[in-house]
């Protein structure tokens, strides 16, 4: 691919500057992708599944020029960009193209629920400075109760990572999800993921909106 390449694009609902702490190290700028392989019962960017919500189409080139704007931001606090989504791994030739074009000294994160075919996280991984992970729960019930999807893919996904990256370059995302796990599943999940060589948990409870109440409440938990 050329810097005037304009072959491969992936579609966005979102770019949002300036943002601290929550993404990686320093200033970061959250890519959001279109599209997901999860049909999440909570889902907080459900227009990531909607076809009429893409928000704009971007190459790779594009996206590098965009995001200079604050490339003095990002080597003076060791930031840079943060794929989301959605499901940013879908896009993983965007990435590896957009690794190819931008600063060498921009961080590139990624948020992933690692749901996805083992060719993706190859395509990234010499780029991917630190990997966000969103578990949901190990429970193979739970988990699809919640997603629709099967995780084995994802803990398999895990433990090639972990093989391949240290440790303190991946976090774990381990939700309490009012309606599908309880505090014991979490401690259970979070044992198993141990074990496996996880050692940077981000443990909350999901805040559910309004809309959602009604169907928490009729959503019975999950008892091992």
């Amino acid at each position: 691919m050329t810097d005037h390449d304009s072959s491969l694009t992936a579609p966005l609902i979102a770019i949002e500057r300036h943002r601290l702490v929550t993404d990686g190290e320093g200033v970061t700028t959250l890519v959001a992708f279109h599209g997901c392989p999860l049909r999440c019962r909570y889902c907080i960017n459900s227009q990531c599944l909607d076809p009429a919500r893409v928000w704009r189409t971007i190459t790779p080139n594009e996206l590098v020029g965009e995001l200079a704007i604050d490339n003095l931001y990002f080597l003076a606090t060791g930031g840079g960009v943060t794929f989301g989504g959605g499901e940013p791994l879908l896009r993983s030739e965007f990435i590896h193209a957009f690794a190819g074009l931008c600063v060498p000294q921009w961080s590139i994160n990624v948020e992933t629920s690692l749901n996805v075919h083992r060719h993706h996280l190859e395509l990234v991984l010499p780029h991917v400075r630190w990997w966000l992970i969103d578990i949901k729960d190990t429970n193979e019930d739970i988990y699809r109760r919640y997603t629709g999807r099967d995780n084995a893919l994802v803990l398999s996904n895990l433990q090639w990572l972990l093989q391949k990256v240290p440790s303190e370059q991946v976090t774990v995302r381990l939700p309490h999800i009012p309606g599908y796990n309880t505090d014991a599943d979490v401690s259970r999940s979070r044992a198993r993921l141990a074990s496996l060589g996880v050692t940077q948990f981000d443990e909350f409870t999901y805040r559910l909106p309004p809309s959602s109440q009604a169907s928490q409440e009729k959503a019975e938990p999950y008892f091992q």
